[in-house]
């Protein structure tokens, strides 16, 4: 009985631990559970907007379908708000979260897709750790926005291209969620 006793309180000093909070503070939200708020829950004034915090991701959206815009491909990044968001924005050398889809601009064809993977892709903005459309083009953007890029080869991949799904001086389209910033 005494090793049950002890494993619970093992278990509890854990879970109080992961929570972040001291016993004090366990101990009287368990002893008054009708009067305490939510985890995370702020006292605000009524009426007032909620923005997600720089952590809180935005609600994912679904797949959008890439549509190539009609003439000749621009020969400068072009950025478009499909739709404004409402959080935090992502600035240089922040780390954001995004759920993209990527296609040629001579075909229409996709290449690539993070929500055909059912994940999101994470990466420092700034860092040079995507194509230098992506870093200036998403620069500025907010948390629950969709953007899309026009992105022209030197931008993207340039005269190497991406083989075998994108060719040399390819320009580029995506639509493009921000899920979080950090």
């Amino acid at each position: 009985m005494r090793t049950r006793h002890l494993i619970a309180c093992g278990l509890a000093a854990l879970s109080l631990a992961a929570a972040g909070c001291s016993e004090e503070e366990a101990e009287e939200s368990a002893s008054t559970p009708e009067t305490a708020e939510p985890e995370g829950a702020a006292a605000e004034p009524e009426g007032a907007a909620a923005e997600p915090a720089p952590s809180e991701p935005a609600q994912a959206k679904s797949k959008p379908k890439v549509t190539v815009p009609e003439g000749p491909a621009p020969a400068k990044l072009e950025i478009e708000d499909i739709e404004e968001g409402t959080g935090p924005a992502a600035e240089a050398g922040s780390q954001i979260s995004v759920n993209y889809v990527g296609v040629n601009y001579s075909n229409g064809e996709e290449f690539d897709s993070s929500f055909n993977t059912g994940a999101p892709f994470d990466f420092q903005l700034g860092a040079g750790m995507v194509i230098p459309g992506w870093d200036q083009g998403l620069e500025g953007m907010k948390v629950g926005g969709r953007r899309q890029l026009v992105i022209p080869p030197e931008l993207a991949y340039g005269p190497q291209g991406s083989p075998p799904a994108i060719g040399p001086d390819e320009t580029l389209v995506f639509v493009i969620d921000l899920l979080g910033v950090q």
